[in-house]
Parts: C-alpha cells; structure tokens; sequence
C-alpha cells in the first residue's frame, strides 16, 4: 500500500472520534454497484468482504471510495439520436424541434444505459488521527473532492480544512532554485517548471536535466516562479511538489521499501506497506511544511 500522489487536508490534532463510530457513519454512504440508469455511483467500501470500512493498522486509518462510472461517451448517444431524428423527420415530414431533440436523447440514453460497459476504481485516503491529517491519493484537488464530499455525507461533524502554509509553494521553491539549495533534508532533483507571471503564462520545464546552470537563474530574473520541482527527502522518498501544495510522483526509495521485505502473506505486507509509509509521511509532511515557513493558523 505505497500512495502515488498526496493531496493534504487538516483535521484537528488528537481528533477524538472513536474507529468504530467513524466506521458505522461511513456505513451510511456504503458503495453500490451502478442500477441500470445510473450513469455513476460512490461510495466506501471495505479491504475484505463484510470487513469494516475503516482499516486501521497502529493508529494509523486507512478508507477507501468506490467508483464506478458507466461509459456512455456523448458521441454515440449523439449519432444515435441523430438516426432516430432522421426517422421522426421522415415520419412527421419535418425535423424534430430543440425540445423533441432534448427528449430524442434523453430517451437514448435511457436505452443505452444498461448495455454500457461499467468502469470501477478506487480512491485511497489516509487519516491520522493522532497528529490530524487527512491525505488523499490522488492526482489533483479535483480528483480528492469525490472523498471530501463523500466524507461531509457520511459523518455528523468534519471539522476539516485545506492545509495552507506561511509561505507560498512558488516563491520557496524559486528561492530554492537560485541559491541551487533546498533547506533540512531536502535536496533538488532534476526536474521543474518555470512558469510566468504575465498573462502570457509562458512556461520552461526541464526534464531529467541539470538546475545548477545559469540559465535557470536567467529565466527567473525574466520574471519566471517555479510552479514545480522535484525533490528528495533524507534520501528516503522523492516528490515533485507544485505551486499548488499538490504532492506528485511520490517515490519511496530503496532504504525504505527494502524495510517491507517481501511477505508471504499479502494481508500481513498490506499492513507491512501502510505501516512503514504512514511512519515515513508523518516525519515528511511536518518537515515540508516548516520548509514553506510553517503552517498558516487557521481562525
């Protein structure tokens, strides 16, 4: 269980609500597969059949939401409807109007619906009760709102907020770039992107290439800010954060995953895997933030 991406919210420090209460408020938005006119539904589900919705190992709570899409693509129900319009057309001796057309479809799609095929996947978040995170496994903010809101659904209080540092992602990371240094444990890797603050947006990336050059400096003194870089932390994980405080690419090195072995029980490495990231991202995510000035007090 090795996230790829983090997308960090707050809870409060020491969240008090018991594992078990929090498994039974998820019970209440339990995943269903899509009926036969559902174009998509959502909702958590469990590790194992009938086994809690909550997967706790050492305090540490993992969940996940079930997604399941069914792939209509608009073009078809389009040239269907254009067909069935042709017919009508022939029949009525003129062509549907725009609400006819409106109707043409939606009862396409109604007939198509359940022939579709079905799309499935699961989003993972991990939830720190202790020290009050919550961290989505996904690409983007976009993407982790199918969680957040499901969560807003499922609980009675969630006191949850988006993490906001002292200091701006882009400006840190410019700093970073022109001195060719990262503060602590963090080191530069090899890629970024420069982007401009016109309106232009005008944008460089550099791709497994050098940013100790004078030319990185150059672009930045023509008014560019990183809006992405990527780093290593205490040579133990690699992440290319962006402008944004999105967390992607995420890498556990070999120091690390070396540590999980290889177990001959798959449920015995799961627990290994989530373990061993969970310890890693607690001493990571505190350290990103005191390198973007600390957090920003929320009121």
């Amino acid at each position: 269980m090795w996230f790829r991406n983090l997308q960090l919210y707050r809870l409060p420090v020491n969240w008090d609500i018991p594992v078990d209460r929090l498994d039974e408020q998820l019970a209440r938005q339990r995943f269903r597969p899509c009926g036969s006119q559902d174009l998509a539904t959502q909702g958590w589900i469990s590790r194992q059949p009938e086994g809690p919705l909550v997967h706790s190992v050492g305090g540490q709570w993992l969940v996940a939401l079930g997604i399941e899409q069914r792939l209509l693509p608009s073009s078809v129900v389009k040239q269907v409807a254009a067909d069935r319009a042709e017919e009508i057309e022939a029949q009525q001796g003129f062509k549907p109007g725009r609400k006819q057309m409106k109707e043409i479809k939606e009862a396409v799609t109604q007939e198509l619906l359940p022939r579709a095929f079905t799309r499935r996947r699961r989003v993972f978040a991990w939830i720190d009760p202790k020290a009050g995170w919550l961290v989505v496994d996904a690409a983007s903010r976009k993407a982790a709102d199918s969680v957040v809101e499901t969560l807003h659904k499922s609980l009675d209080e969630l006191p949850l907020k988006l993490l906001n540092t002292r200091r701006s992602p882009a400006s840190c990371m410019t700093e970073w770039l022109v001195a060719n240094e990262a503060p602590g444990a963090f080191t530069i890797d090899q890629d970024c992107e420069l982007r401009a603050v016109t309106e232009e947006k005008s944008a460089v990336r550099y791709v497994r290439h050098t940013l100790e050059g004078k030319e990185v400096r150059e672009h930045i003194e023509a008014g560019k800010q990183a809006s992405r870089l990527a780093l290593t932390w205490n040579d133990r994980l690699s992440v290319v954060l962006n402008d944004k405080l999105e967390l992607k690419r995420l890498q556990f090195l070999d120091v690390v995953t070396e540590a999980a072995g290889d177990g001959a029980d798959a449920d015995e490495q799961f627990d290994t895997d989530f373990a061993l990231m969970t310890g890693e991202l607690r001493n990571f995510i505190p350290a990103l933030i005191e390198a973007l000035g600390g957090e920003e007090p929320t009121v």
